[in-house]
């Protein structure tokens, strides 16, 4: 895989405040959620709220639009009493869910020596103030 070079000086490249706009909102923790939520297949809102657990109404609110105006997500209202609305990944949405399950997998699969590693360092600081 190529790995683009980086501007010789940060943040010179046009682009570089679109990009880290975009990466900031796709780097967030409950866009991750929502859209991992949505990968395997489209969710209503409520059980969309259940499976992340810990996100405000508000909060996931806010995300669905993000995701919907970035065209990750797409919104579909139907009409009954009280309206369901549903949500799915658009293609784009799709592609996105990719990397970041794998990125998932690798934080899973490297879990217990990260911890290991934190749990060492963090002995060493312990020693150290003393």
């Amino acid at each position: 895989m190529h790995m683009p070079t980086p501007p010789k000086e940060p943040g010179t490249h046009p682009d570089c405040r679109k990009v880290n706009e975009i990466l900031g909102r796709m780097g967030d923790k409950w866009t991750i959620m929502a859209i991992t939520m949505l990968a395997g297949e489209p969710r209503r809102f409520n059980e969309l709220k259940r499976l992340i657990g810990g996100i405000s109404q508000q909060m996931l609110t806010r995300t669905l639009k993000a995701l919907e105006r970035d065209g990750m997500v797409t919104r579909k209202v139907y009409p009954t009493i009280p309206p369901q609305v549903e949500y799915a990944l658009t293609d784009l949405g799709r592609s996105l869910a990719t990397p970041l399950m794998q990125l998932a997998m690798w934080v899973l699969d490297h879990l217990g020596e990260i911890e290991a590693h934190r749990a060492s360092h963090d002995a060493r600081l312990l020693s150290e103030d003393r």
